[in-house]
Parts: structure tokens; C-alpha cells; sequence
């Protein structure tokens, strides 16, 4: 998850004019279009991102339907001066009207989804948009927040929409950046620039468009001069999307086609719409392209007493062979090569294990997404950490059966997870070692619990405690 401050400056809009001009995208074209359905998580998203699309299908006659997901009452979480529930009257009446600014004939349907929250409520989104798209007329254009924008809500109706987009016929998807521009940088970015669109503005449209996100003072000016008040779109920020023209992103084939073979039976995608899915591949790729080490693993000192309760609780002082699911860069893999005689990590992105390979030249390493892909061996010490709670619930139960399968009789399952809330997981961490806990056919031999993690250490049928195997008692 990308970690930024709106209060910070950001990138410089002038750095990104200089290398917008030489992306040399394919335009936007709205012509054919039977209609439009732009997903905003927060009001002002749908005029910052797509205000300029928006203007565009109403002077061509094209309906649009904007489907707005919370009321963005946790804008100004320090205020001294307004209220969450302030917050939520004032913010649907300034959507209302910068919409009726862009188009003047758009409907709209505002959810009641808690700002922050989405990820809690997909599902009452992926109901929301299947029902829009049902009765929509065709072809209707998708537009949602690009998923790696950096901001919870944004990736989770980013992914919301490439999923449903992709198992509905004649509709197609365009993905928009709002917070990328701030914390992104041309000098190396992250954004997927290969598969970008544009949409020029003309100065008419660009007009309605200034207009509309005027229609926000309560995110375009300071609610008061105290701290905690600020503006949360100032001009410098602004500008990013006041340019002459619209950026966007179309989806990745190479995720569609790997989409469609974890899931190729669409309409049983539909079906089970309500369960969160795994975190995908894409999404680790986008992380590593944004932090290409990943989380501060050397640095940290939770990170690095993390490393050591978990080593501490290892049963034994020698394992033979060491499985390590979700390796990252590496770092607790270089540790375990202390303690096994042969080590194997495996990760669902490729980039982090160039970095873990140089870091742990005695360990071997593999790219997979378990519990689909799964490395052949066995295992008497196999180690997951701080990477269950991104897998969905089937997927966390189908890992397990296969460490089950794959476990000598005295090895160990170690897990370990942060039990604070993390934008990018599925669950958390007290619900994932819960889970492996009723599903593990024998009592833990270690459960370790503090304000920040939970350790568990899951015995084969030969595991005994360390005093009894070493014979200190009976």
C-alpha cells in the first residue's frame, strides 16, 4: 500500500507535463458509446477523475450513471471545527451539485458504504454496479479508480469494477488516477503509462469541470485556519486535473488471461460475487514497482524483534528442510538458512526474490501463488508470514490442507501476523490464525499474543515440547 500525506506538496504538476508530452497515448473516443458508469468512492472523485468525461457524454447526448460509494466523511479526521456526521450532509450536497454542473441530465445512486470502509463492503458495491450494468444500455463504459491509486477505497473499487467488467459482454473499462499524481513520479513511475488513454478537454468542458470541483469548498478550501482543517485538493493538487485533457488506463491483458485461468467459469465469479477474492498478483507487482523493497524489513525494529520471537519459537535448533510461503526480499529466509539445512522461499511476485536471491545466496527460491501452485517436497518446518491474511478464506483453508499434505510428522507449521488494520488484506490477522487454528487437527505448541502480532507454532503428530525432547521432562 503506497503511504503518502495530501498534506505534503507531492510531485510538481509541471514534472508531469513535461512527461505527459511524450507518452503518446491512444484518445478516448465516446463515439458509439450507449452509456457511462463512473464509480466514485468519495465525492469529488468521479469530477477530479472523470469531470471532464462526464461533460463530454453529456454535450454528446450519452447517459451517465454515477455511482457514489460513501460520503466521504473521513476527510478531515483532526478537525476541531466539523464532525464526521457534519461531514456526510455537506459532501453529498456539494456531489449533487458539481454533478448536476458536469451533466445536468445524470442519474446518480449514492451508497451508504462508511468512508474507508469499502473493503468491508465490497460486496455492496459488486451489487450496486452489477445491477447498474444489467439494465444499461450497451456499449456501456466503465470508469472507476485505477486500483494501485494508493488509497484503500480506490483499489478495492478499482478491482470491483475489472471484475465485473470482465465477466459482463459489451462493456469495457476505463481506469483513472487521482492520488497517483501526488505520491507518483515521472522519473521512475509506477503507473502503467504502456496502457494509458487520453481524452482532451475541450475549453468549454475544462470550464464545467473547474466549475464542478468548485462546487467542493469543503475539500478545496480550508474548513478553518486550525490545524486539522486543511484543504484536502489545494491548487497545487488541483492542477494535476485541471489540465486540457484526461488520463486514464485500460486494463492489463496479461491479468485477464491470468484472471480467466485461476477463474475461467464467469458466471460462477458472479455467483460467489459476495466472498472476497485472494489479493492478486497484479497488486504485488504494483507494490514492488512502487517500493521494490517491499515493507522495511532491515530497518525496523518491529520487523527486526518480529524476526527474532519468531525464530525463538521454533521447536527445534536444526530442521532439515525449510519451506517459506510469501519470502518477499528475503530477509527471514536468510535467517531460517541458519537454521535448516535446506531453505526454499516462494513468492507471488518476481521482482522481490532478485533482491531475496543476493540476500540469501544459500536458499533456494521460486515464484508461486500457493495454494494453486505449490513446490514439490517435504517440509518438517514450513513458515507463513504476514501474508495469510491476503488470501481469501477458501484460499487460507486449501493452504493449510496442502501444508498438512506436505508436512513430515515432527515438523511445524510457524505463523506469524500483524493484527493492526493493513488497506491492502483481505482479513486480518486475529481471524487468520483463528482459522488455521480449527482447521489444524492438534493444539498449538506455541501461541504467543501481544498488541501487534500473533504467533502460533502447529505441531505435526511427533512434535513434542522442547523439555520433553530434550529430556528435562517426562
Amino acid at each position: 500500500m503506497v503511504s503518502f500525506d495530501h498534506r505534503e506538496p507531492g510531485t510538481d504538476p509541471a514534472a508531469w507535463t513535461t512527461f505527459l508530452a511524450g507518452v503518446g497515448a491512444a484518445t478516448v473516443d465516446l463515439a458509439g458509446v450507449g452509456s457511462v458508469v463512473v464509480v466514485a468512492p468519495h465525492p469529488d472523485d468521479e469530477t477530479l477523475g472523470a469531470g471532464g468525461l462526464i461533460a463530454t457524454a453529456a454535450d454528446a447526448g450519452t447517459p451517465v450513471h454515477v455511482l457514489l460509494v460513501t460520503a466521504g466523511e473521513g476527510s478531515h479526521p483532526d478537525s476541531p471545527t466539523t464532525t464526521p456526521d457534519a461531514l456526510v450532509t455537506r459532501r453529498r450536497a456539494e456531489f449533487r451539485a458539481a454533478l448536476g454542473t458536469l451533466h445536468p441530465a445524470a442519474s446518480a445512486t449514492e451508497l451508504t458504504v462508511p468512508d474507508g470502509g469499502l473493503r468491508e463492503h465490497r460486496d455492496e458495491l459488486r451489487r450496486a454496479l452489477a445491477a447498474r450494468l444489467a439494465g444499461a444500455a450497451r456499449p456501456t463504459l466503465v470508469v472507476a479508480p485505477w486500483r494501485g491509486d494508493g488509497h484503500r477505497d480506490h483499489r478495492i473499487a478499482g478491482e470491483v469494477a475489472e471484475e465485473l467488467v470482465a465477466a459482463t459482454p459489451g462493456t469495457a473499462l476505463l481506469s483513472y488516477p487521482v492520488w497517483t499524481w501526488h505520491w507518483d513520479t515521472p522519473d521512475a513511475p509506477a503507473a502503467p503509462w504502456e496502457r494509458a488513454r487520453v481524452l482532451p478537454l475541450d475549453a468549454a468542458v475544462r470550464d464545467r469541470k473547474a466549475r464542478a470541483l468548485a462546487a467542493y469548498p469543503s475539500q478545496t478550501e480550508p474548513l478553518s485556519p486550525a490545524p486539522g482543517d486543511e484543504a484536502v485538493v489545494d491548487d497545487r493538487h488541483a492542477a494535476h486535473h485541471l489540465r486540457a485533457e484526461e488520463w486514464y488506463f485500460v486494463p492489463d491483458p496479461a491479468t485477464d488471461d491470468a484472471d480467466a485461468d485461476a477463474d475461467a467459469d464467469a458466471d460462477a465469479t458472479l455467483a460467489d460475487a459476495t466472498v472476497p477474492s485472494s489479493r492478486s498478483r497484479a497488486s504485488f507487482d504494483e507494490h514492488y514497482a512502487r517500493k521494490p523493497e517491499g515493507w522495511d524489513f532491515d530497518g525496523s525494529w518491529y520487523e527486526r524483534r518480529k524476526r527474532a520471537v519468531t525464530l525463538a519459537a521454533l521447536p527445534r535448533e536444526r530442521f532439515r528442510s525449510a519451506l517459506e510461503l510469501g519470502c518477499a526480499t528475503g530477509v527471514l529466509t536468510a535467517a531460517l538458512t541458519e537454521r535448516a539445512d535446506a531453505v526454499l522461499g516462494t513468492d507471488i511476485a518476481a521482482a522481490p526474490l532478485d533482491r531475496a536471491r543476493r540476500r540469501a545466496p544459500a536458499a533456494r527460491f521460486e515464484q508461486a501463488a500457493f495454494p494453486a501452485e505449490w513446490p514439490a517436497g517435504r517440509w518438517d518446518l514450513v513458515v507463513l508470514s504476514e501474508v495469510g491474511y491476503y488470501l481469501s478464506a477458501d484460499d487460507l483453508d486449501r493452504t493449510v490442507d496442502r501444508v498438512l499434505g506436505s508436512l513430515d510428522d515432527d515438523g511445524v507449521l510457524v505463523t506469524c501476523h500483524w493484527r493492526h488494520p493493513d488497506d491492502e488484506a483481505v482479513s486480518d490477522g486475529d481471524t487468520v490464525d483463528a482459522r488455521i487454528g480449527a482447521r489444524w487437527p492438534r493444539p498449538r505448541l506455541v501461541h504467543h499474543v501481544e498488541d501487534d502480532f500473533v504467533l502460533s507454532v502447529f505441531p505435526g503428530p511427533d512434535v513434542r515440547s522442547v523439555a520433553r525432547t530434550e529430556g528435562l521432562a517426562p
